[in-house]
C-alpha cells in the first residue's frame, strides 16, 4: 500500500504540470492584456505598456511559464496578483476556508440524505418512501442549482426572515448555499445508493447469510453495504472535487469570498498567475481525492487492499 501511495503522489507532478500547461496556454491566447483590463479603456498606451512590462507580460510565452513553473517548484512563490498587487498564496489563504467549509459540508449532509434514502428505498423497494424518494431525487438532481438557491433565499431569508441573504459573518450564513448544493448532490446519490443496493442484496452471499440466520439489519448494514458502498464512495470524492471548483454559482448567489469567485473575476482581468495558482490547487485537491478514494477502497473490501499489498 505505502509504495501504491507514493506511485501515485510522484504521478500527481505531471499531470500539475499539464494542467498548468494547458491553462497557461489558453488564458494567453485569449484577447486583450493585463495592463489594459486593469487600468480600463481610457488609459493611456505608455501607461498600459509599462504596467504590462512591470507585471512581465511583454516577455515571450515560454520565458513567463517557465519561470512561473520554477518560482513555485524552487521558490514555493506563486507569484503576486495582476489585479490586487498583494501574493496569490494570501488571496488563496483567505478564500481557501469559506470554499472548503462549503464543499465539506455540502458533501457530509448529501451523503447523510443520500445514502440513507437509497438504503431505505432499496429495501421498500416499490413503497410509498421509495417513490417519494425516486421523484425528489430526480426534481433535486435536475433542478438548475441558481434557481434552487435564489428560491432558497426569497423563503427563508427575505419571506421568514430566518437566515442571513448573503456574506460569511456567522455559521448561519452556510446554512443555506451548504442546503442548496447538499440536495442538488444527494438526488444522485441516493439513486446510485438504491441500484447498487438492489444489485447487491440479490446476490447469492447475502441469501445465504439470510438463510444461516442472520437478522435481516446485519445482513443490509454489515454485508451488503460494504459492498454497495464502493461506486457511491466514487462518487462522493467526484462530487467533493466538482463542489471545490464548480461552486462558483451558489458562491455568487450568495456573495461568498470563495476560491471560486475568485478564478472568474480574475480570468476576466486576465490575472495569470491568480488563475494558474488556483487552477494547479483545485488538480492538486482533485488528485488527492481520487488517492484517498482508492485507499478507502482498500479499507472497505479486502480483496482490494489484498492486490495493492502485492
Amino acid at each position: 500500500m505505502q509504495k501504491y501511495v507514493i506511485h501515485r503522489l510522484l504521478l500527481t507532478i505531471p499531470i500539475l504540470l499539464g494542467v498548468s500547461f494547458i491553462i497557461f496556454t489558453i488564458i494567453s491566447l485569449t484577447p486583450g492584456d493585463p495592463g489594459r483590463l486593469i487600468l480600463g479603456e481610457n488609459a493611456k498606451q505608455e501607461a498600459i505598456d509599462k504596467l504590462n512590462s512591470d507585471l512581465g507580460f511583454d516577455k515571450p510565452f515560454l520565458v513567463r511559464y517557465v519561470k512561473y513553473i520554477t518560482d513555485i517548484l524552487f521558490k514555493l512563490d506563486f507569484g503576486i496578483s495582476y489585479s490586487t498587487q498583494k501574493p496569490v498564496f494570501d488571496e488563496i489563504r483567505s478564500r481557501l476556508p469559506n470554499t472548503l467549509w462549503l464543499a465539506v459540508l455540502s458533501v457530509i449532509f448529501s451523503s447523510i440524505i443520500g445514502i440513507s434514502l437509497g438504503i431505505f428505498a432499496a429495501v421498500k423497494q416499490y413503497s410509498l418512501l421509495d417513490n417519494i424518494s425516486t421523484v425528489l431525487a430526480m426534481f433535486f438532481a435536475v433542478i438548475p442549482i441558481f434557481w434552487f438557491g435564489m428560491m432558497l433565499t426569497y423563503v427563508f431569508s427575505l419571506k421568514l426572515g430566518w437566515l442571513p441573504t448573503s456574506g460569511i459573518g456567522t455559521w448561519k450564513n452556510f446554512i443555506l448555499p451548504t442546503v442548496a448544493l447538499a440536495l442538488n448532490s444527494a438526488g444522485g446519490v441516493l439513486r446510485l445508493t438504491r441500484s447498487t443496493m438492489l444489485e447487491t442484496i440479490r446476490q447469492d452471499y447475502i441469501r445465504t447469510a439470510k438463510a444461516k440466520g442472520a437478522t435481516s439489519r446485519v445482513v443490509i448494514w454489515k454485508h451488503a453495504l460494504r459492498n454497495a458502498l464502493l461506486p457511491v464512495i466514487t462518487t462522493l470524492g467526484i462530487n467533493f472535487g466538482h463542489l471545490l471548483g464548480g461552486a462558483v454559482i451558489i458562491e455568487t448567489v450568495f456573495s461568498i469570498p470563495g476560491l471560486g469567485t475568485l478564478i472568474v473575476s480574475s480570468i476576466r482581468l486576465k490575472d495569470i498567475p491568480t488563475v494558474l495558482s488556483t487552477t494547479i490547487l483545485f488538480a492538486a485537491f482533485f488528485c488527492i481525492i481520487v488517492l484517498v478514494v482508492d485507499i478507502l477502497y482498500a479499507y472497505i473490501d479486502p480483496r482490494i487492499k489484498a492486490k495493492y499489498s502485492r
